[in-house]
């Protein structure tokens, strides 16, 4: 948790010059992750606030990198559950990464493959440390139960989730 917060801090920094979530989305791999098993598939959803200031974070930090990670925007029509082996309603569940093999990785395990994916593999060592972990995995649960409902979509099961007009 202290983790998150933390980098929730750091958000807010990179989030003035990298943030696009207003008007904008950000940048999308669709086109270049299709069927891609070379680089690291990260879903997400798109419409999430709060994901979308991490995402934006990481793409700012894997830009000069080699390897480049897929972000995929799971919130955009075009995004087709079959070509990743991810159903939409899936992915909506929690952080998911497909890694170079082509394994899915979910929760936690999904956040040290993508940190390790764009340098920060430091950080995905350290959550995944014994006695880190446990608590890792009870906090992001609360927070996978809860994203929805803290970002203004709470009520939405399957389909297409967006902000309820208030």
């Amino acid at each position: 948790m202290a983790v998150r917060i933390a980098l929730v801090g750091a958000l807010r920094n990179v989030g003035s010059r990298t943030s696009v979530f207003s008007s904008q989305r950000l940048l999308c791999s669709l086109e270049r992750g299709r069927g891609s098993s070379g680089s690291v598939r990260v879903l997400y959803d798109g419409e999430c606030p709060i994901c979308v200031k991490e995402i934006s974070f990481l793409q700012f930090l894997q830009r000069n990198r080699a390897e480049k990670v897929d972000f995929v925007d799971i919130s955009l029509p075009e995004y087709d559950g079959t070509k990743y082996g991810v159903s939409y309603e899936i992915a909506m569940e929690e952080m998911t990464v497909i890694d170079t093999n082509n394994k899915i990785h979910r929760g936690v395990p999904a956040f040290t493959v993508m940190y390790g994916a764009v340098g920060l593999g430091w950080l995905g060592r350290f959550i995944s440390l014994p006695l880190i972990r446990p608590v890792m995995d009870r906090a992001y649960m609360v927070f996978a139960r809860n994203r929805l409902k803290w970002t203004g979509r709470e009520g939405c099961i399957t389909g297409r989730c967006v902000k309820k007009e208030t």
